[in-house]
């Protein structure tokens, strides 16, 4: 079923609306939405690598964007959707020990968060309810979600056919080596919270 979504999706990348799509996931990605944007990037770097560096310049400013969501809802809604969001990630037991120290140590979770498979609308949201400078979060959300999208885009523009045929080749590995680096980034947020 799996290979079939990929399929599907690399069919629908040279759909008119395929980039307004990315932008829109990597926006709510980053607030409320469970499955990143390199889901979508990545077979769109695949079917039109000549656009790639356009993708990740589209997933990193919509990422931005939804950063400053994730933000606003930590900051005005953490009541009433903040925790809920949390609660839904498994995060909300963690939320009290991280907020303590998020602030001394606010750029760098939100870097590392940006940058890896840490669930980005977790931190976000527990910015805004904490309160972490605004031109922190921005900074932080901008040079670690580019890196991470460049990077992806950059090596499938690069190695795009080879990477292709690899990804064929070994879809199912790869599913299943990015649940692992999804569940490890829950587990992650877990372990920060109790330090």
């Amino acid at each position: 079923m799996l290979r079939r979504l990929y399929h599907w999706t690399l069919a629908k990348c040279e759909h008119p609306y395929a980039e307004g799509w990315l932008a829109f996931i990597s926006f709510i990605e980053a607030s409320v939405f469970p499955i990143p944007p390199d889901a979508l990037l990545a077979p769109m770097c695949l079917a039109r690598p000549e656009r790639a560096l356009r993708y990740a310049a589209i997933c990193t400013l919509a990422s931005v964007a939804g950063a400053l969501a994730g933000y606003a809802i930590g900051m005005f809604l953490f009541e009433t959707v903040g925790r809920a969001i949390l609660d839904l990630y498994g995060a909300m037991g963690q939320f009290e020990e991280l907020a303590e120290e998020f602030n001394a140590n606010g750029a760098l979770i939100v870097f590392l968060a940006g940058f890896t498979p840490l669930p980005f609308k977790v931190i976000t949201i527990t910015a805004g309810a904490t309160a972490l400078s605004l031109p922190v979060l921005v900074i932080a959300s901008l040079v670690s979600r580019a890196a991470r999208f460049f990077l992806v885009a950059g090596l499938l523009w690069k190695f795009g056919p080879p990477m292709k045929a690899f990804i064929d080749r070994h879809f199912a590995l790869l599913t299943a080596a990015f649940g692992v680096l999804l569940v490890g980034g829950f587990v992650a947020i877990g372990w920060l919270g109790a330090r």
